[in-house]
């Protein structure tokens, strides 16, 4: 369908540019899907084209110092900075929009919404993320992201590592969705399209100190006014049920889905599902302006 085929633009951050595919018609009332760390636009698998096909303007963006975006030119990659970015998206699109963040781009649409200053967004949809983080999942996360600085000597080697991490999900034997995601550097060698800084001397998952930002995303949580889902995989080892108990103490309004079969990477894992859950939730909280 030419209607959910993507448009790739550059849209403003924080002071640089952000790479983004659109799909759908530009009159319709956006969504913006937001990236887990180390990932990139390409994440989302079919859910932008998806929203396009059920009538919203969607826009998936590669976060900064991911993919096809600028890097920070000082190499400072914090929540502060990602959350900016969101504000600016928001901001740049001239009418209320549904954020739609995984992992570390829901931390960061959950911080620009809840210390915004007015709103900025119709819904929230957080992806198995919240503020309660589990060290078991976070620390397999980190170790992962640090395996893959040293590169890969092909694309099959870089399937055997993901294959590794998420056993639950099938081997692709199509690697063509994998090289989206890989530079090929002159040393021959594959690295994940990322800049390396953004991971350098933080502990917490996805890059961010973990265990500091949990005051912090709690106080964003308790202004959160908008309608809020949080999307959570089923063998998730990121989102416990206790970090579910929290978010509901926090958001009480907030609406919970558990994803069957999915973990962490509940997009990539349950497409079908996660679109569903997400396109009904975004439809019922639509406003008039997005």
């Amino acid at each position: 369908m030419s209607s959910v085929e993507a448009r790739t633009v550059r849209l403003p951050g924080s002071g640089l540019s952000l790479a983004a595919d659109l799909y759908g018609d530009e009159s319709g009332p956006p969504v913006l899907l937001l990236h887990g760390g180390g990932q990139t636009r390409h994440a989302w698998g079919g859910a932008a084209a998806a929203f396009g096909a059920a009538g919203r303007f969607a826009i998936s963006i590669d976060l900064r110092g991911h993919g096809h975006s600028d890097w920070s030119p000082d190499g400072v990659y914090g929540m502060n900075e990602f959350a900016a970015d969101v504000n600016a998206l928001a901001s740049s699109l001239g009418r209320q929009t549904a954020l739609v963040g995984a992992s570390l781009g829901g931390l960061a649409s959950l911080v620009a919404v809840g210390e915004a200053d007015s709103p900025i967004a119709s819904s929230l949809v957080l992806v198995d993320v919240a503020p309660r983080i589990e060290v078991e999942g976070r620390v397999k996360i980190q170790e992962f992201m640090r395996a893959g600085l040293r590169g890969f000597d092909s694309l099959d080697e870089a399937a055997d590592s993901i294959a590794t991490f998420v056993p639950h999900r099938p081997r692709p034997t199509d690697l063509s969705g994998l090289r989206k995601n890989l530079r090929h550097r002159g040393d021959g060698r594959w690295y994940w399209h990322w800049d390396p800084r953004w991971l350098g001397n933080n502990e917490g998952v996805d890059g961010q100190n973990g265990l500091v930002h949990h005051d912090r995303m709690c106080a964003a949580a308790r202004r959160v006014d908008i309608p809020t889902l949080l999307v959570r995989g089923r063998m998730s080892d990121i989102v416990s049920d206790e970090s579910v108990r929290e978010l509901r103490e926090l958001i009480p309004h907030a609406e919970v889905v558990d994803v069957a079969g999915a973990g962490h990477m509940v997009a990539g894992d349950r497409n079908d599902l996660f679109n569903a859950a997400v396109i009904d939730f975004v439809g019922r909280h639509a406003t008039a302006g997005g």
